[in-house]
C-alpha cells in the first residue's frame, strides 16, 4: 500500500469509529507526538497508548460525545510519508464551541503508520479545552 492508501484506511476507520481497524493501522511500536506544552502534548509510544490513551481517552474526555466533525482539507504523500491538514469542529465537555485546524506528518512502513508528528494552534487548544 502507498502511504496515502494507509492514511486513507486509518481515516476511514476513524470516521467509522472502528477501533480494531484504527489499531491495526499502526505499527506495534508506533509513536505519535503532539507538539507543544499542553497536558496532552508529548510522545505517545506504542499502538495501544496511541489508540487507548490518546485518541479514545483524550478525545472522550475533552469533547461531548458525538459532536466531533472532521474535514480533511489537504492530503499529499511521497514514498514514505503522507501529510494531512484537517479541521475539527466539536462541542467541548464544558459546552464551548471548538473549531481548530491541524497538520500532521504520518510516516509509513510495511503498510502501517510508524510515526505521527502533529501540529496545531496550542494557544487556542489551551484556551478552549483547558482554561477554566
Amino acid at each position: 500500500m502507498t502511504p496515502l492508501q494507509v492514511l486513507d484506511r486509518y481515516l476511514d476507520a476513524l470516521l467509522a469509529g472502528d477501533l480494531d481497524a484504527i489499531r491495526t493501522s499502526f505499527a506495534e511500536d508506533a509513536a505519535w507526538t503532539l507538539h507543544g506544552d499542553l497536558p496532552i502534548s508529548g510522545p505517545w509510544q506504542g499502538r495501544d497508548a496511541i489508540v487507548d490513551d490518546f485518541l479514545v481517552k483524550v478525545g472522550g474526555e475533552l469533547f461531548a460525545p458525538g459532536t466531533q466533525r472532521f474535514d480533511w482539507l489537504t492530503r499529499t504523500a511521497d514514498d514514505r510519508a503522507a501529510v494531512l491538514e484537517w479541521r475539527v469542529r466539536a462541542t467541548t465537555r464544558k459546552g464551548r464551541d471548538y473549531d481548530n485546524r491541524y497538520l500532521a506528518i504520518f510516516e509509513v512502513a510495511d503498510d502501517h503508520i510508524t510515526a505521527v508528528r502533529e501540529y496545531t494552534d496550542v494557544a487556542y487548544v489551551r484556551r478552549v479545552l483547558f482554561d477554566d
